[in-house]
């Protein structure tokens, strides 16, 4: 698998997406600065039609570069003696250990539109956008028959077929490890991965990534999140379907993995990046989720009904839904990926 240290020197793979006619992060509109989003995978279709209203309404151009999910907060990281980015976006927990490491704004989500929101921080540095599940896909074509268990991905018919993103890296692929360690318990989750490594084909630091691949059957099985996996079947016709591993007694269970959005420390221009975030918590731009987005709204609120929403609810349907302590994931994140390394690596 590809180390903590390879990242540090890797190539940053980002979109930037231009709205309004704005160039570099600090371009400037006729309402203002410009804004400048640093996200995790998974939203750009979305976000692209809000940054044009946000523009619209404001006068204010965003500019958006998006990435894994540990990336877009190593960036922040790098950049902290000279910030660029106005607004983070990425999953737990990565949005714990970027408020650890001091990388967001005390209070920087305000309290206008994120009031409304549940689970937010306590101390105003993050809060959830949008909500979102783990799950894995597959080629139902490729994989006869489908896998529907945990031990099923074992199966030495999927030798070279089968991929999922890095823990520490990408937060759906931390996710893979939580889901483990909650249906095995940590040491548990460290055997069922060293066994699974016969038939991963390696490291990927974007979910996102593998999608393409299962549809186009170079890979049977990948693991994926249920927003933007849906997205993909309802957009892109992609060839796959979705599956929740069961365990040894057949229950399936997943967590919700939502998007958290803060505003940087440093940033630029945060006048600008507050009204962004209080414009993408508003009660209007979340009832666009579910349709646009084929997401889960943050608000409680806002009950989208709406057939996206409609697929959402049927893919959770018999699905046991819990709750992991994100914080204590956060302090536990770097032992529990480094154990992880040394049993895929051995």
């Amino acid at each position: 698998m590809r180390t903590r240290s390879l990242l540090a020197t890797a190539l940053l793979a980002v979109l930037t997406v231009t709205l309004a006619g704005c160039g570099g992060t600090a371009a400037t509109g006729t309402g203002g600065s410009a804004v400048t989003v640093y996200s995790a995978d998974g939203l750009g279709p979305w976000y692209q039609k809000r940054f044009a209203e946000f523009t619209k309404q404001t006068g204010i151009p965003v500019n958006y570069v998006e990435a894994g999910s540990g990336e877009v907060v190593s960036r922040v990281d790098k950049e902290r003696s000279n910030p660029q980015a106005d607004v983070l976006v990425t999953l737990p927990p990565f949005i714990q250990r970027a408020a650890e490491r001091g990388l967001l704004q005390t209070g920087g989500i305000g309290t206008g539109n994120a009031s409304a929101v549940p689970d937010r921080d306590p101390q105003g540095r993050y809060t959830p956008l949008m909500n979102n599940y783990p799950v894995f896909i597959v080629n139902p074509t490729v994989a006869k028959p489908l896998p529907t268990t945990w031990d099923d991905l074992l199966s030495p018919r999927f030798a070279g077929k089968l991929q999922y993103s890095t823990p520490g890296q990408a937060g759906d692929g931390t996710a893979v490890l939580l889901q483990l360690q909650h249906v095995l318990g940590k040491q548990g989750a460290l055997g069922y991965l060293g066994k699974l490594q016969a038939n991963n084909v390696g490291p990927s630091s974007s979910t996102g990534k593998l999608q393409p691949k299962v549809s186009n059957g170079e890979l049977a099985v990948a693991n994926g999140d249920l927003q933007m996996n849906l997205q993909s079947i309802l957009t892109a016709n992609s060839n796959f379907q979705l599956f929740f591993p069961a365990d040894a007694t057949g229950a399936r269970s997943t967590f919700a993995l939502p998007y958290a959005v803060g505003l940087a420390v440093g940033a630029p221009h945060a006048d600008a990046g507050g009204k962004l975030i209080d414009f993408l918590l508003s009660e209007p731009v979340q009832h666009t989720v579910g349709l646009d987005a084929v997401g889960v709204p943050a608000r409680p609120d806002v009950r989208p009904a709406d057939p996206n929403t409609e697929k959402i609810n049927a893919a959770l349907k018999g699905v046991t839904v819990w709750r992991p302590d994100w914080d204590a994931v956060a302090r536990d994140l770097d032992n529990d990926v480094a154990a992880y390394q040394q049993a895929v690596n051995k």
